[in-house]
């Protein structure tokens, strides 16, 4: 029986951009970056369907 890590991989990738986009919201909220701020959320969010 062949295993396939392509599932593994994908959620992997999908869960570190999570946290990449949730550090970038904070840090640019925390600097006043307001316009950025709603990229990164909006980011985020379309992030959530993909788990």
């Amino acid at each position: 029986m062949k295993r396939s890590y392509r599932g593994v991989i994908h959620l992997s990738l999908v869960l570190l951009l999570g946290i990449v986009f949730t550090r970038q919201f904070v840090n640019a909220f925390f600097y006043e970056r307001y316009a950025r701020t709603i990229v990164f959320a909006s980011l985020n969010l379309l992030l959530v369907p993909a788990t």
